[in-house]
């Protein structure tokens, strides 16, 4: 079993900061990638930012210069420094990493339950 538990989400003012943590246990061997998506009501869900363990960050369009992914291995965690944030940043993210077991086991994704998001104009 691996659980992934998100935290730091609430609501702020456009223009405001918020950090998002999200730490992984269980059965880990590696974790090859780790990511953050966010659905908005009624749309589904995108990605946000996503890490490849030791590599660097890809964003969406939307998010590029004002958010930054990193990544802790030796924590299992990630985390989202989110600036300058938007109305339209708002939602329920998501953390989702893909995590393998074993040496000998492909990996799987798995997700966390989420944390609100909301930012006021």
């Amino acid at each position: 079993q691996v659980q992934l538990v998100e935290s730091g989400g609430g609501s702020v003012q456009a223009g405001g900061s918020l950090n998002l943590s999200c730490a992984a246990s269980g059965s880990i061997f590696s974790i090859n990638y780790m990511g953050w998506y966010r659905q908005a009501p009624g749309k589904q869900r995108e990605l946000v930012a996503g890490i490849m363990s030791g590599g660097t960050g890809n964003y969406a369009d939307s998010v590029k210069g004002r958010f930054t992914i990193s990544e802790d291995n030796a924590k299992n965690m990630v985390y989202l420094q989110m600036n300058s944030l938007k109305p339209e940043d708002t939602g329920v993210y998501y953390c989702g990493a893909d995590v393998r077991p074993g040496v000998a086991q492909p990996p799987r994704r798995h997700w966390g339950q989420g944390t609100q998001v909301t930012v006021s104009s």
